[in-house]
């Protein structure tokens, strides 16, 4: 079953100084790179997903500004494909199905920001249109939410994300565990 891999908005906005900084996101970013290492190495698909924010009101990921920029970390080798996206989900009014269809993939690798966001929606997505997935914990990111007065932590809201993305609708892997999943035919 054709494997990819999905980096999905580790832009400059998330990183330290950025209008939009998540906890661990640099550490996440360096996780992804070496899967992305990998998948290069294997000639896999990569996709990056880059999140443009076309709201008006909208604070980061402004369009042409550093901060939507994909991290130098991760950054698109010539003839990676980008996909530009405005809405959490990664497949929203993108081409990102119609490519992984072409490439007969089966198997999508996600990791990137923010965890309760855009994973979460680009996760439940791919299942629904029948990808076996794994969620790259320890390459995702989020932050802390206020909700109802009360503080969540970034590790908390990480936690609870991942633990309901891996009940039903990816397996929850480091990236270590996922670069040995590779080697096996699937995420099954």
């Amino acid at each position: 079953m054709n494997k990819a891999l999905l980096l999905v908005d580790i832009q400059n906005d998330y990183f330290p100084g950025g209008k939009m900084e998540l906890s661990g996101m640099a550490q996440a970013a360096e996780n992804a790179r070496d899967l992305l290492n990998e998948f290069r190495n294997r000639q896999y698909p990569v996709y990056h997903i880059r999140h443009i924010s076309l709201n008006k009101g909208a604070t980061f990921f402004l369009p042409d500004t550093v901060g939507a920029q994909i991290h130098e970390t991760v950054r698109p080798n010539p003839g990676e494909t980008v996909i530009e996206k405005h809405f959490p989900n990664s497949f929203r009014d993108t081409s990102l199905l119609d490519l992984l269809k072409e490439e007969k993939t089966g198997e999508l690798f996600i990791c990137g920001a923010m965890s309760h966001m855009c994973i979460d929606a680009t996760t439940r997505a791919a299942f629904d249109f029948g990808f076996k997935c794994a969620v790259v914990e320890d390459a995702c990111a989020t932050r802390s939410l206020l909700y109802r007065g009360q503080e969540i932590s970034a590790q908390s809201v990480h936690a609870a994300f991942m633990s309901a993305l891996s009940s039903v609708y990816a397996k929850g892997l480091s990236a270590m565990e996922a670069i040995s999943a590779m080697e096996t035919s699937s995420l099954g």
